[in-house]
């Protein structure tokens, strides 16, 4: 009876499991044969963690069999270079690119132009703008009137380029870079700049379904959205980490606290986490400058205002070298990205709340240390220097005398003393006390 009851569970573990493995291979079966739709997302400002992570997007799209690789985008702008490789990756792609310019109340400003118009199929959602694509002097303090006339001609004949190759609007294109001209969803359809207007990806799928698209090797690709199963492909968690920190004001403050963990580890040798902490924040900060438009002469102002609050260190100066670097520090951050966009300036409030801590900082450690070299002594030779000892054997002028639970050999500077009387200790000469005659009080 017990052998029958196991030959039953065990019947019954195996058929279970075998329908199981049926439905489960039926399902991804129709999985398999229904359609992908991959969507990428950029939100902020156009930097190299984002094009690498739109190249990425892309290339598991064409490996993936994605039907379409709709990128959902809302940027004031950015980098001329990284645009270009973004620019590269939708051009070049062997899968249907889409360009949505969305949430409501998003734009596609600046580098955002180029990117939309380089899609194969260009849309944006209602209360959306773009435009105002004049290129900015990126990191430079001064460029000259030929200079900048290069730059927009060729940023002008680029865009025309991209627009011209998907029919649309090339004059538009080129007044956006010329004349930083901006429009609505609405005025882009009707001036052939986008290809529709879809309030949500839901209604953008269903106006792609059928839609036919030319890739760059001449091929005509039938968009499929009917019943697609929608993938939102995320960025890898170091990208998130880097696009973070790639940030003006993130540069800004991971400077700052590498500077001052390298200062605190040089002035504490041994401490260890201030090193460690500050050598990583500024391997950071170098990263982070390495991806924006720096100004190198910002950088060399604040790298001359911690050298300055070390020296503070060093120097009686009564806080005339905090000052001057805290007005360095001041100066240097407000030069750090000048010359280039807007959206790559530090924020006020931050150069000033770190200028707080790090005068903070400083005016505390320089204190500190002024304190600990006029503090007494308590250990060595110097502080036995105006201790009370009392004779043991006559000082004719020498004997020796009881100091801190020791004999010691001494000396008077002020004729010969009894013993029992009291004496001070004026000077240390290796073991032998030089001493005087203690006043009577």
């Amino acid at each position: 009876m017990k052998f029958k009851l196991v030959r039953l569970a065990i019947l019954t573990i195996i058929f279970l499991f075998g329908a199981f493995s049926l439905v489960a291979q039926t399902s991804l079966s129709a999985q398999t044969g229904a359609p992908r739709v991959d969507v990428l997302q950029i939100k902020g400002v156009i930097n190299p963690v984002l094009a690498e992570y739109i190249q990425r997007g892309i290339e598991d799209s064409e490996k993936s069999g994605a039907t379409v690789c709709v990128i959902q985008m809302d940027t004031p702008g950015g980098l001329d270079t990284a645009m270009r490789d973004i620019v590269q990756s939708i051009t070049n792609a062997e899968v249907p690119v889409v360009v949505y310019v969305s949430p409501s109340g998003g734009r596609a400003a600046s580098a955002g132009v180029f990117i939309t118009l380089s899609a194969h199929v260009a849309a944006m959602s209602p209360n959306t703008a773009i435009g105002a694509a004049h290129p900015v002097a990126m990191g430079e303090q001064e460029i000259s009137d030929d200079m900048m006339e290069k730059v927009v001609n060729d940023a002008a004949a680029y865009i025309r380029s991209i627009a011209a190759s998907h029919g649309r609007n090339a004059d538009w294109a080129e007044s956006a870079v010329r004349e930083s001209v901006s429009i609505t969803e609405t005025e882009a359809l009707e001036l052939n700049v986008i290809d529709m207007i879809a309030p949500t990806l839901e209604d953008l799928l269903v106006q792609l379904n059928g839609m036919s698209v030319t890739l760059i090797d001449g091929s005509t690709i039938t968009i499929n959205t009917e019943s697609a199963a929608v993938n939102r492909f995320e960025m890898s968690w170091i990208q998130s980490f880097l696009f973070a920190i790639s940030d003006p004001n993130i540069a800004l403050i991971l400077l700052s606290i590498g500077s001052l963990g390298i200062i605190a580890e040089i002035f504490n040798p041994g401490l260890i986490f201030p090193g460690v902490i500050g050598a990583i924040s500024l391997l950071l900060a170098f990263y982070s400058l390495g991806t924006l438009p720096v100004n190198w002469t910002g950088v060399l102002l604040i790298i001359l205002a911690f050298g300055l609050f070390v020296a503070e260190f060093f120097t009686s100066s009564f806080g005339l070298l905090l000052g001057g670097g805290l007005a360095a520090f001041i100066l240097g951050a407000l030069m750090l990205f000048q010359g280039a966009s807007p959206i790559f300036q530090v924020d006020w409030w931050v150069i000033v709340l770190l200028a707080l801590l790090i005068g903070g900082f400083v005016a505390f450690a320089a204190l500190f240390i002024v304190k600990t070299y006029r503090r007494k002594a308590t250990t060595g030779k110097e502080d036995l220097i105006g201790r009370t000892a009392v004779v043991r054997r006559k000082l004719n002028p020498e004997g020796t005398v009881y100091l801190n639970g020791e004999l010691w050999n001494a000396i008077s500077k002020s004729g010969n003393i009894t013993p029992g009387e009291e004496v001070i200790v004026t000077h240390v000469n290796g073991l032998k006390l030089s001493v005087t005659k203690k006043a009577k009080e």
